[in-house]
């Protein structure tokens, strides 16, 4: 039995301009960050001729080429695992809420099949394969920082190079700083996310296509993704809140269907009612709410009232891990 425990994240600016379309023509930027809420993945040698995948749904396929899930399928395909073996996936929060959770998915399943191999994998190759699987193989209109966060962990600054090369490099806190956010970023549920790659799949389209409304918006993000890295290492944190309002702004112009009526009207009363700034965490049409709140009590009880879930969370430093192995 192999068990692997890879995070979730938050992106804290610069988000959009990991996707190829952007980056390849004017490199990206963005800093994301990793939280306590995990993705568990569990594989088993079993005595059965074929493939188990338990996830949302339960399959047995008879051959690789069988299973429906399409990273699954392409993970096995890659490694070519044989069959007799049962996959398993279980999560603290689902998936369509914005949380990255499908890169999450895809370096936890890659973690294990690695262990079940008794391969040792590094970081950036593990982020690297899952960029692979997702972008190149299953052809997905996504970005790269999903894989990276999930497998680095902590709060981490991702460079995207146009060659398609990652450098990466911890956000600098100090530890009140840290506690600061820990403290006041507050995260409220809105309703289940569209589709990443529904929302995504239009900016790829324009970028590709030189819009250059597109390409300046995401300029702009880039740009801001970098006044928020020298505003948190110079523990400017009311600020921090502020030009996350400013990149909401920016990111709910970029494409049609990131933001609803009922979203805009949540995040007008939080602003109103204690949050200094915040941002959607998400494609679009759902996910979470993240404020950075001024007076936290203020906020929570807004939000209560409009019937939104909190869900607390702290900051993962570990990344993805082999948590159990019989």
């Amino acid at each position: 039995m192999i068990i692997t425990r890879t995070p979730l994240r938050i992106s804290l600016g610069g988000g959009g301009t990991d996707l190829p379309s952007y980056y390849t023509r004017r490199e990206g930027f963005v800093i994301a960050g990793a939280i306590d809420k995990y993705v568990f993945i569990g594989i088993n040698r079993t005595f059965s001729n074929d493939y188990t995948i338990k996830y949302s749904e339960m399959e047995h396929a008879a051959t690789i080429e069988d299973i429906r899930h399409p990273i699954v399928r392409e993970v096995m395909a890659k490694h070519q695992v044989p069959p007799a073996v049962e996959m398993i996936s279980l999560a603290d929060i689902p998936a369509g809420t914005g949380l990255g959770s499908s890169g999450t998915f895809t370096v936890g399943l890659l973690r294990a099949i690695h262990a079940l191999r008794r391969e040792h994998i590094t970081a950036a190759d593990l982020a690297e394969e899952a960029c692979h699987i997702e972008i190149e193989r299953l052809a997905q209109s996504v970005g790269k920082q999903d894989q990276y966060i999930a497998s680095f962990g902590g709060l981490t600054c991702f460079e995207f190079r146009g060659d398609g090369t990652v450098e990466t490099s911890p956000l600098v806190l100090g530890d009140d700083t840290l506690h600061d956010l820990e403290e006041n970023l507050v995260m409220f549920f809105t309703g289940y996310s569209r589709q990443a790659t529904e929302v995504l799949s239009d900016q790829k389209q324009r970028s590709d296509g030189g819009d250059e409304s597109m390409l300046d918006n995401l300029d702009s993000i880039k740009a801001l993704g970098l006044s928020i890295k020298k505003a948190l290492e110079e523990g400017e944190t009311r600020l921090f809140g502020e030009l996350m309002h400013e990149h909401w702004l920016h990111k709910r112009e970029r494409s049609k269907g990131i933001t609803s009526t009922k979203i805009d009207h949540w995040y007008d009363v939080g602003v109103r009612n204690g949050a200094v700034g915040g941002k959607l965490i998400g494609a679009g049409a759902g996910g979470f709410l993240l404020f950075y709140a001024g007076d936290r009590l203020a906020l929570r009880r807004a939000m209560s009232a409009e019937g939104l879930p909190e869900v607390r969370f702290t900051f993962d430093h570990e990344g993805s891990q082999l948590i159990f192995r019989s």
